[in-house]
């Protein structure tokens, strides 16, 4: 968080954005959405929240949402749905970066909506996406799951909206492993 560019041409709360990285939002299980257009800093956001979850001592994980869909089909076709299910549900938080750049099947829907489904109360997720979330509808596969899904979703507690222009900024190397932890 110490590394964003908060002088740049961008609009975001930043009363919000301190929120969130107090991290309160993890012990009562809430949710996070972060969109804005490419190159405002959502991916540097949430790469950098991740990190302060698990320095934290949380266990977090992020991964690119086409990462996640691949890693479905993957266990769909090799019989492995429970355990890279399990992968996914496991993490005190989930972040899946963004969501929405491509039109989902509806085997996708239905894998978002079980994610989505699966960790609404037990545990914490942020989505970022490109596009505003009253737009979301559009790109999933399925009408009657992307409605169900997105009624779970309007219900986060943090939607964080960030406008402007493109950011001057770093990259976070996220961890890749789902169980890896802080101090």
């Amino acid at each position: 968080m110490e590394d964003f560019d908060w002088s740049s041409a961008t609009t975001r709360d930043r009363r919000l954005l301190y929120s969130v990285f107090s991290l309160k939002f993890l012990s009562k299980h809430e949710h996070v959405l972060l969109v804005g257009p490419a190159g405002v800093g959502t991916t540097f956001l949430a790469q950098a929240l991740v990190l302060s979850v698990i320095r934290a001592g949380y266990t977090g994980r992020f991964l690119h949402a086409d990462g996640f869909f691949q890693a479905m089909t993957q266990a769909w076709v090799d019989n492995s749905l429970d355990q890279t299910s399990i992968s996914f549900l496991f993490p005190n938080l989930l972040i899946l970066n963004d969501l929405g750049l491509h039109r989902l099947t509806a085997q996708q829907s239905a894998d978002l909506y079980e994610l989505i489904i699966r960790r609404h109360r037990p545990s914490s997720f942020v989505i970022t996406g490109k596009r505003a979330v009253e737009e979301w509808l559009s790109f999933l596969g399925d009408p009657t799951l992307g409605n169900s899904a997105l009624d779970h979703l309007s219900n986060a507690k943090f939607k964080i909206v960030i406008e402007g222009g493109q950011l001057e900024g770093r990259t976070v190397s996220p961890p890749q492993a789902a169980g890896q932890r802080g101090r």
